[in-house]
């Protein structure tokens, strides 16, 4: 959900403050411009429906091994540790993947993964009751997912950029800790092998348990 719209208006200054902010750190710049490199016409807060957009969502769940499940979410799960549910916006189950990759290995075949209940997950008591990961740790895997996510939507040749705007990357706007922390999710991607050198998204998925893998992350932050 968008916090702060973004006015069209001020999206050129906006996009080339962000990369002239980016400009020495390569990798996360090559990020960036994939995922802005097309700006759709029309309102900035409406994520997609086409039809082709939702198949292309569908079958990246296919090529990495999910279930689908043709329900609504808010009378199920939006993940139930083997489906995703499909009625969804194409953004919305492209997000599903990047949460498969980025969450612990024991994790994946959790309800929601382990994250609590979603914003569409309607079993919402079913999934906190299963949910082992909270807090900035949780903040930080969301936001890895949304970036991965959104990274899938790219290279799908889908508007990446109106779910940038709705996951509220440019919520805090050219802000020092925004980029900051931009450039921070793209390192640990990097560190996952979740990159190629260009920016686009692998296939690759996260080895490490939440233990370890949270040690490394907060002691990066010293």
């Amino acid at each position: 959900m968008i916090l702060t719209p973004i006015d069209r208006a001020e999206l050129p200054a906006l996009l080339d403050g962000y990369a002239s902010a980016l400009s020495g750190h390569p990798l996360a710049l090559n990020v960036f411009r994939r995922i802005t490199a097309d700006i759709p016409p029309g309102d900035l807060a409406t994520l997609s429906t086409d039809p082709v957009h939702h198949a292309q969502a569908l079958e990246l769940c296919r090529e990495f091994g999910f279930g689908l499940l043709n329900v609504d979410p808010q009378t199920w799960y939006t993940w139930d540790g083997e489906n995703v549910a499909t009625i969804l916006e194409p953004s919305v189950i492209i997000h599903e993947v990047g949460h498969y990759q980025a969450a612990a290995p024991s994790r994946r075949a959790v309800l929601d993964f382990g994250l609590g209940a979603g914003p569409e997950t309607g079993k919402k008591a079913e999934a906190n009751a299963v949910q082992t990961v909270f807090g900035v740790e949780s903040d930080v895997e969301e936001a890895l997912s949304s970036l991965l996510g959104i990274l899938w939507e790219a290279e799908l040749g889908q508007p990446a950029m109106l779910a940038f705007i709705e996951q509220n990357w440019f919520e805090r706007r050219l802000a020092p800790h925004n980029i900051a922390h931009f450039i921070k999710m793209v390192d640990m991607l990097d560190a996952m092998a979740m990159l190629e050198p260009d920016g686009r998204p692998t296939r690759a998925l996260r080895v490490s348990e939440d233990g370890p893998f949270f040690a490394a992350w907060r002691a990066s932050c010293l």
